[in-house]
């Protein structure tokens, strides 16, 4: 039953997807991030259902008259060398076998990452791509939260089978990147038994998270609820969220789980934080002797264990280079995430931006603190969260550019009743 329910589903999205492919994204998203046909235990399960939806939205590209194009920013053009950059490793890696398998899934990645910043370029798709990426990841945490609760505590919360996100590190990080995003769509929503089911779910989330048993999620999750507070509108319904997950943690979690949590302190006498840490090790020692790293999955070829790191990871498997790349993404997306939170200022109607722009910074915050202990560099949300911001960015510029009138150059670069050099709106000062 759940294999024909996906399958009419996927099937009955196409003739929309044709019509209008930006819907194609959201489509290729769910499939992406809930990973429905996995859930089911027939046909579905083996169907290609994310590259049917790709082909649509493609076709749906070529043959829709509305105006595509890709906002090419600092964003954007460095994910592109990025791109490059991760396929001159695949073709001098070190375990060839190891790497093309896995640049087979990463380049689809980017490439529907490009097409996601080419179709989703107004507020009410952005809004909607942020619904759908965070309602499919919350299925896993509302689902997640529930199971601890019941009786579920001792054991760990795992993702999807298959998927990026399948262990329990993994889906720990994910879980801890969607909570801002439910926090997004929440202060979006009018209704207050709307806001209060986006709380529940958001709680639940969080819940999940402990459940995973994932110290490096743990780790992420203090360092992000700090943050959350001092970016988050209503505080006070942040205080009222964490609440429950204080309770959960005393009085539902097992001595097992304070065990476990225990040894981030005593990480010298644990196994499987030397393992982290000889993993490093060998990721330095493959950047040093190769400009290029040695490919995907390098580190567990040469050390027979994974790097357990989004830094040490890329560093490993991208070189030195690589790994300055990745950072850069980072900081270039927090800088344009910081201007979109300035220029919306004192537009009351943009406060949408501003809300997204806050929460994606949390996002980012979990997926740097969790993801110094947690190797998911590659992971489709974190790239995402790049192109959401790029369109947002643009979006705000265009909002709050000045009418032509004011712009109006006057000679020697002045602009008429503008007491300075004229500037494009969101650009860096100069100096």
């Amino acid at each position: 039953m759940r294999d024909i329910i996906v399958t009419l589903a996927v099937f009955g999205t196409l003739p929309f997807i044709l019509k209008r492919p930006w819907i194609g994204i959201l489509v290729w998203s769910w499939l992406s991030y809930m990973n429905p046909h996995r859930m089911a235990w027939g046909f579905s399960t083996s169907m290609p259902f994310a590259f049917m939806v790709a082909l649509a939205t493609f076709a749906g590209i070529v043959f829709a008259r509305e105006k595509k194009e890709i906002v090419w920013t600092r964003e954007t053009w460095l994910m592109l060398i990025f791109t490059g950059w991760m396929f001159l490793s695949t073709v001098f890696s070190w375990y060839p076998g190891l790497a093309w398998p896995q640049w087979d899934k990463v380049w689809r990645i980017m490439l529907m990452t490009f097409v996601t910043l080419m179709l989703i370029r107004d507020r009410h798709r952005v809004h909607w791509l942020v619904v759908v990426i965070a309602l499919s990841l919350a299925f896993y945490g509302v689902k997640g939260g529930i199971f601890v609760l019941t009786g579920g505590s001792g054991n760990n919360v795992r993702g999807p089978g298959g998927s990026f996100i399948e262990d329990r590190n993994s889906i720990g990080l994910a879980l801890l990147m969607t909570v801002p995003l439910l926090w997004y769509v929440r202060l979006q929503l009018k209704a207050a038994w709307q806001r209060l089911g986006l709380l529940a779910m958001a709680v639940l989330t969080l819940i999940a998270v402990i459940g995973t048993h994932s110290r490096g999620a743990l780790v992420g999750l203090a360092a992000m609820g700090g943050f959350f507070l001092l970016k988050a509108r209503n505080r006070f319904s942040v205080l009222l969220g964490v609440i429950p997950v204080v309770l959960v943690v005393f009085y539902v979690m097992p001595p097992e789980w304070f065990e476990r949590m225990h040894t981030i302190q005593t990480y010298e006498d644990d196994g499987s934080a030397q393992g982290r840490i000889y993993a490093w090790r060998n990721a330095v020692e493959i950047a040093n002797a190769s400009l290029l790293g040695g490919g995907f999955r390098a580190v567990t070829g040469y050390g027979g264990t994974d790097s357990h790191s989004n830094w040490f990871g890329t560093l490993g498997e991208q070189g030195w280079i690589g790994l300055l790349m990745f950072v850069l993404l980072h900081v270039l997306t927090w800088r344009s995430a910081t201007q979109i939170i300035r220029l919306v200022k004192p537009h009351k109607e943009l406060t949408w931006a501003r809300d997204l722009a806050a929460m994606i910074q949390v996002s980012l915050v979990g997926y740097m603190s969790a993801g110094s202990f947690l190797g998911l560099q590659y992971f489709d949300l974190f790239y995402h969260l790049i192109v959401i911001i790029v369109a947002v960015r643009a979006l705000v510029e265009k909002e709050v550019a000045l009418p032509p009138h004011v712009a109006a150059v006057a000679p020697h670069g002045r602009s008429k009743g503008v007491a300075g050099p004229t500037r494009r709106l969101g650009a860096a000062p100069p100096g």
